[in-house]
């Protein structure tokens, strides 16, 4: 009676669940991240307690398309850095980083390599930015997204696109997509002042 009372207060936090014939599973934490701040998606897993780990996916210099255009607002013969990477939290996909960085706004981009560093971080630790603009919104996962997230097609993903810009020149587009059942987002904010 004390081990089932104690088992019902973990999974009221969210620590286990319970599966009908089966047992009691540790959950895998939900990660949270403000929906007003540039977050760095190491330190959002750091913050779950959960080893951090990254990988370049792709990396490639090319031409604006006119398929970029509604990420990033630049003239079509503009270059571009296109980064595909994957972020990992205990062994496990967090998530897909899906970058374009204009490169006559940030032209030391074209020589790093991110083999090391997401390149979030690098650039945050770079390029100051005055002005940030997130959409969210959820999507189903098509058949690469799946793949890379190792989750159903089909499921359902939370999707963070962020768009900076430096004293009105774009910096960067990223998309962020994360599996659906592992992220939330929070925000705070208090009533504006009324004249």
């Amino acid at each position: 009676m004390t081990v089932n009372k104690a088992l019902s207060e973990l999974v009221k936090r969210g620590l286990i669940e319970r599966r009908r014939k089966s047992g009691s599973y540790v959950s895998f934490p939900q990660a949270q991240s403000a929906v007003m701040e540039i977050h760095e998606v190491k330190r959002e897993v750091q913050s779950l307690g959960l080893d951090y780990a990254y990988r370049l996916g792709e990396r490639v210099v090319r031409k604006m398309t006119s398929g970029d255009k509604g990420r990033i607002d630049l003239p079509g013969s503009s270059r571009l850095l296109d980064i595909t990477c994957s972020h990992f939290a205990g062994g496990r996909v967090f998530c897909l980083e899906e970058r374009l960085i204009n490169l006559s706004a940030v032209p030391e981009a074209e020589t790093e390599t991110f083999e090391a560093a997401a390149p979030g971080s690098w650039l945050l630790g770079k390029v100051p930015w005055s002005t940030a603009e997130h959409r969210i919104r959820a999507v189903a996962a098509s058949r690469t997204t799946a793949q890379a997230l190792e989750i159903a097609i089909g499921a359902a993903c939370l999707v963070i696109e962020r768009r900076t810009w430096s004293g009105g020149v774009p910096v960067t587009s990223v998309l962020l997509t994360y599996p659906g059942d592992r992220h939330e987002l929070i925000a705070e904010f208090a009533p504006s002042a009324t004249a």
